[in-house]
């Protein structure tokens, strides 16, 4: 019997024995198991790792750059940036989100609701309200809350408002181009990236702890705009809108060899500031994003052209002076018949419809369509501005039997403004087509400097025809043509007057009682410094473009020539008489 037990003994030792060694081993293979496993994630996914924990403990948020500054010519102040903070949140650290909404609601101008909804959720992070007035700032600051805190943020600001607004554009709530120049130099404006870092503490609240950080500044622009040359232009064009009682306006001075642009003024006006208090149709630049007929100012094209192709020379007689034409199954009149004959610089001077369109019918369909193509209409000028539109100009295939005579005097085309001065600008500086611009240089944030040149565009009409249009715009501007009071003292002026029809929406037909009245020249005319376009759109009353337009020109160029100081000039007096060569 107790051999029995003594035997029952040894074999449970020996299970015991067994089993423990099973655990020590077990414990030993989990060990090194373990050890495995930390080795493998030390090795291959440590940074991996790493990396994950950091996120989870710190969080990257992003932060705009800031944006480069806008400069006229001067170096004058255009588009600045203003520091204003941003107020943001973290709901994790509030514990009475409904108190805090109310107590900041009335400050921010903020419905306390949907202020209590951004504060009580489950993000770290939440944006308050972008870009605080300081005086705001100062007084959330003093009620010293918890959970609440500013970021340091920028907003865009142009301190001259409306001046120059449709240029320059303007900026969302995140400095991103919109309109203008900002949406069109965005890459070169927008400032790179930064970031601000918002950790973890020990109970898991979200806490911002930096400024931010590796932001960088934009690109500056120097503009071709000369701020006081704009403030003119803006002043005489408001004025002769207001004295009309007209729709709108337009204004543009441009330097016709380099394609610099010094004025472009749009009315009715916006203040880039506070886009949102205005309708989308008064931010665009109608300059170059609205078409219209030119009308007789698109006679220059037509008798360029004439004399180009040596078809005509300037005192040869074209039209018997009567009022009325038959062509193409219709009737062209001139507005004020001169009862005589007319020679080529008559019919030019005294802008008939007649005699451009025996000029147009001389040089023929296609040949007209080059010389419009020519002149840049119906395609961009290629503008560092967005929004330009290529105008509208029909294949001569597509022509009615009157297209040809109508075209010739402005009529069944559309072109932009700024295609209307291009083209002038091709007479005033010997016949180059030269692309226009508004922005002269751009300066990175370590000063280097990127210039812009003169893009010459190609050859259109000849030095000598360009002469003699000189000569013949010139008529223009005496006490016997269109545009006489657009004379300036002490300086010869030379350019073309345009008093178009607009179309009627609702009869389709031209309308006898709305009209665009225009005036497009250059001064001095022998050595042009500036040439000037101005629009009246739907003036009131007496519509001639050489009585609301011309008179517009007149003091804008005056004002601009005395702020350049361009020396007043010797004038020879003009004359238009029919035997007088200005070959």
């Amino acid at each position: 019997m107790k051999r029995y037990f003594q035997m029952k003994e040894q074999n449970f030792n020996r299970l015991r024995w067994r089993r423990l060694n099973i655990i020590l081993a077990s414990l030993v293979i989990s060990f090194v198991a373990v050890v495995i496993k930390l080795a493998y994630l030390q090795i291959f996914e440590g940074n991996a790792l790493a990396m994950k924990a950091e996120k989870q403990h710190r969080q990257m948020l992003d932060i705009e750059g800031e944006r480069g500054n806008i400069y006229d010519r001067e170096r004058r102040e255009l588009a600045v940036n203003l520091d204003m903070p941003s107020l943001y949140g973290i709901p994790s650290s509030i514990d009475k989100p409904q108190h805090v909404a109310k107590k900041i609601s009335g400050e921010l101008n903020v419905d306390p609701d949907f202020l209590q909804r951004r504060l009580n959720n489950d993000k770290h992070f939440v944006w308050i309200k972008r870009r605080i007035q300081p005086e705001i700032v100062k007084k959330i600051e003093a009620m010293n809350l918890k959970g609440l805190g500013f970021a340091p943020e920028s907003k865009r600001f142009y301190p001259k408002r409306e001046l120059i607004g449709h240029i320059l554009g303007f900026t969302n709530i995140d400095s991103h181009g919109l309109e203008g120049l900002e949406k069109y130099y965005e890459e070169s404006l927008h400032g790179e990236k930064g970031t601000i870092v918002l950790e973890r503490d020990a109970r898991g609240r979200a806490v911002l702890t930096s400024t931010p950080m590796d932001t960088l500044k934009g690109d500056d622009l120097v503009l071709t705009i000369d701020e006081v040359i704009q403030y003119i232009t803006e002043r005489e064009l408001d004025a002769a809108v207001e004295g009309h009682n007209a729709a709108g306006g337009i204004g543009i001075v441009m330097k016709p060899y380099s394609g610099e642009i010094l004025a472009m003024a749009v009315n009715p006006k916006f203040n880039p500031n506070t886009p949102d208090k205005y309708g989308a149709g008064q931010w665009r630049n109608r300059i170059i994003t609205d078409v219209y007929e030119p009308g007789s100012t698109f006679k220059i094209v037509t008798a360029s052209g004439a004399l180009e192709e040596k078809l005509i020379s300037p005192n040869e007689i074209v039209h018997d002076g009567s009022g009325s034409m038959n062509f193409g199954g219709g009737v062209i009149h001139d507005s004020h018949p001169k009862g005589e004959l007319m020679s080529f610089k008559d019919v030019i001077s005294h802008s008939s419809n007649i005699g451009a369109a025996k000029i147009g019918i001389r040089l023929g369909k296609e040949r007209l369509y080059k010389y419009i193509k020519a002149f840049g209409f119906g395609d961009k000028s290629g503008v560092d501005l967005p929004g330009e539109v290529r105008g509208i100009v029909r294949n001569p295939s597509t022509w009615s039997g009157r297209s040809l005579a109508t075209i010739s005097m402005g009529q069944e085309i559309g072109v932009t403004p700024l295609q209307l001065i291009t083209a002038m600008s091709v007479i005033a500086n010997g016949g180059w087509l030269v692309k226009p611009h508004i922005v002269s240089e751009i300066i990175d944030v370590n000063g280097n400097t990127e210039k812009t040149n003169t893009d010459i565009v190609r050859r259109v009409i000849s030095e000598n025809t360009s002469r003699k249009m000189v000569k013949i715009l010139k008529t223009v501007v005496s006490d016997e043509g269109t545009g006489k009071l657009a004379d300036i003292a002490g300086f010869t002026a030379a350019g073309k007057t345009g008093t178009a029809q607009k179309i009627d929406p609702e009869t389709g037909r031209y309308s006898k009682n709305r009209f665009v009245s225009s005036f497009v020249g250059f001064v001095p005319a022998d050595s042009p410094e500036i040439v000037i376009l101005i629009i009246v759109d739907e003036p009131k009353g007496v519509a001639w473009g050489g009585s609301v337009a011309a008179p517009v020109f007149k003091s804008v160029a005056g004002q601009t020539l005395h702020y350049l100081h361009i020396e007043p000039e010797k004038r020879q007096e003009i004359t238009i008489m029919a035997g007088n060569s200005i070959e």
